[in-house]
């Protein structure tokens, strides 16, 4: 897996690690379809799309800081 360079900024970091959550458990959820276990797939992709929403979350706040920034 390639690992994004965040500049140092938590914000950035956070949003990786939320999607890179994201992405494990919709894995999960995948292969639970594929096993017939519904219920935990449903939870499984819930659980990503919670990740995701974070991530979305954080990328905001990362966007209002560099929108900050003095050299902009």
């Amino acid at each position: 897996m390639t690992e994004p360079d965040t500049g140092g900024n938590p914000a950035l970091a956070e949003a990786t690690r939320e999607l890179q959550a994201a992405e494990h458990d919709t894995r999960v959820a995948f292969d639970c379809i594929a096993l017939g276990e519904l219920d935990r797939a449903h939870t499984h992709a819930l659980t990503a799309r919670v990740e995701v929403d974070a991530a979305v979350t954080a990328l905001s706040a990362a966007l209002a800081q560099a929108a900050q920034s003095p050299g902009r």
